[in-house]
């Protein structure tokens, strides 16, 4: 297909208002639901209705539009990035094969990808497009962040969406810049932090300009080296909320601790790290592990996570891949004509297939690790826009089919609020957390049925802006409440009873297949019974399956 018989979704002349339409009419959506993937069946079977992508529904009391849910991955690698080895074409159909609606490519940073590899990926991303007309396939980028580690930046469709990411890479990248330092010790850190969070306003200028439609940045693998200090993540976040809107939950290279395969002292993850001195030193030892697969920051009841969220700000977790290469693949990458570098093309040959298993650490685009994203409409900026409102769960090992949450308060009949938004109440009102559960209904890529053993409920206070900015603690935070699960099957719903108190508060979900948990980092009358260690090596990721779920705030009037 040429460039001139691109349809509408793929030609870089139409505009972003034509990708994303403003309205689809109940029709048009079962009309194209056909298109779209098992996504918005699942998305009615856990809600028992048919979905309609209307307008939101805004009540006194909050927020719940009807949702669909969209399965997506927003950090995958090709041959555009130094450390890969696959092409987009390959990527795009293993997404498509494992379900995914929407995948963000997010190369590297470095001289030649800012020269060549840009532009190249640009004609990559189109052609995906065309291959692959079921799926929202982004461009970004993986940021360097000044003094710090990386970071997703993706940007809507649109004329500008190369020339945005190109300007950003080559004005405030840290490696392309010699900007990474940033230890306690290190003369530039003061001035390499500042330049992280004048990029994060740039972008969100050009979006507020109309210069592209949306952007969105998010961090990745933020204790894999420790050197994300919670000063930092605040940082980000205050620049322009809109903009950097959360950090994965749990990173990719899920594969790296199957049983004999990488190494004796493989964690999943890649967490595989000591402190340094370019780490902040207020982390224990212990964040630098994954607990079920989930970053420490995310998985500690009451840790980093639940410290920014006890602020009464959202701050959203996803999963992805961060695919690079793949555990048990055959391919290796292939071979440089003479005289030819990354640095002088922006790009690595095409792999070679050899029949043999090479290494690697990570998963296909959608193989083991899911992020869904509730929509209101199809598209692009429906995407971004289901994120930046916080409609994100996400699960590993395909644990759950579908997930819907509403808190309502039972004195009226309003369909309440879901994950990311508020619910205003009255001090001592009751309200009803409604957690509607389809449980997994294929076997998973490993061929396991997967089996949810129990749901938590993870209650915390909000106590507003904190004064030390490096707090990692939400001490008034714990797991409130446990629901056992076990031989469930189908579409159930739980209806867990709340009550208000004096101050502001905050719910979120999580659970597992029960395999493997213990007290958490912070003991046992916090989390009885959270994710824990693997032992190094030993770490198969389809026995230990968790799912987690943005949280829902509830504001007390005169708390």
């Amino acid at each position: 297909m040429t460039e001139q018989q691109l349809p509408a979704w793929a030609d870089p002349s139409v505009s972003p208002a034509a990708l994303d339409p403003q309205g689809v009419s109940r029709r048009g959506l079962l009309r194209r639901a056909g298109l779209f993937g098992a996504a918005f069946a699942l998305g009615s079977a856990a809600t028992g209705r048919t979905p309609a992508l209307a307008a939101d529904d805004r009540r006194p009391g909050g927020e719940d539009p009807h949702l669909v849910y969209l399965v997506g991955d927003h950090h995958i690698h090709s041959v555009y990035s130094h450390d890969a080895k696959y092409t987009f074409s390959q990527l795009a159909a293993a997404g498509a094969e494992y379900g995914l609606d929407w995948m963000v490519f997010t190369e590297h940073s470095n001289f030649g990808h800012a020269d060549f590899g840009a532009a190249l990926e640009h004609k990559e991303i189109l052609k995906a497009r065309a291959e692959n007309p079921r799926q929202l396939i982004f461009q970004g980028l993986e940021w360097y962040i000044p003094a710090a580690e990386h970071c997703t930046v993706f940007t809507a469709p649109g004329r500008h969406e190369v020339d945005l990411l190109t300007r950003f890479e080559s004005a405030y990248d840290g490696k392309l810049l010699a900007y990474d330092k940033g230890g306690p010790a290190d003369a530039d850190t003061a001035r390499n932090e500042a330049h992280a969070v004048k990029a994060i306003k740039w972008l969100a200028a050009q979006r507020r300009s109309g210069y592209v439609d949306d952007v969105l940045v998010l961090a990745n693998h933020p204790m894999r080296l420790g050197i994300d200090s919670p000063h930092e993540i605040r940082a980000w976040r205050d620049a322009a909320p809109e903009i950097m809107i959360g950090m994965e939950g749990a990173p990719g290279a899920q594969g790296a601790a199957i049983p004999g395969w990488r190494g004796a002292n493989s964690i999943r993850g890649e967490y595989e790290n000591k402190p340094s001195p370019q780490s902040w030193p207020g982390y224990p030892a212990d964040a630098y592990l994954t607990y079920g697969g989930f970053d420490w920051a995310t998985a500690t009841v009451g840790g980093l996570w639940d410290s920014m969220l006890a602020e009464g700000r959202l701050f959203s977790v996803t999963t992805n891949s961060d695919a690079h290469r793949i555990v048990f693949d055959t391919w290796r990458n292939g071979d440089w004509p003479p005289g030819q570098t990354f640095d002088t093309t922006g790009r690595l040959p095409d792999p070679v297939n050899t029949d043999t298993p090479q290494p690697g650490s990570d998963f296909w685009p959608g193989q083991f690790s899911r992020t869904h994203v509730g929509v209101t409409r199809y598209g692009y900026r429906a995407v971004m826009a289901g994120m930046r409102a916080g409609r994100v769960w996400l699960d590993h090992g395909h644990l759950l089919d579908g997930l819907d949450v509403r808190l309502t308060r039972d004195r009226d009949r309003s369909r309440g609020v879901t994950l990311g938004g508020r619910l205003r109440v009255r001090k001592g009102e009751k309200l009803t957390l409604n957690v509607t559960v389809t449980t997994a209904s294929r076997r998973n890529p490993r061929g396991i049925l997967p089996e949810l053993a129990h749901v938590d409920v993870v209650r915390g206070a909000v106590r507003g802006p904190v004064a030390d900015r490096d707090t990692w603690k939400a001490p008034d935070t714990r797991v409130a409440v446990s629901k056992d699960v076990s031989g469930r099957t189908g579409t159930y719903t739980l209806r867990i009873p709340l009550t208000a108190g004096e101050e502001s508060f905050y719910v979120r979900l999580r659970g597992s297949d029960g395999n493997r948990n213990g007290p958490g980092w912070l003991g046992a009358s916090v989390d009885p019974h959270g994710p824990v260690p693997h032992a190094p090596g030993d770490g198969d990721p389809w026995a230990d399956t968790w799912f987690y779920s943005n949280p829902v705030f509830v504001d007390v009037e005169g708390s």
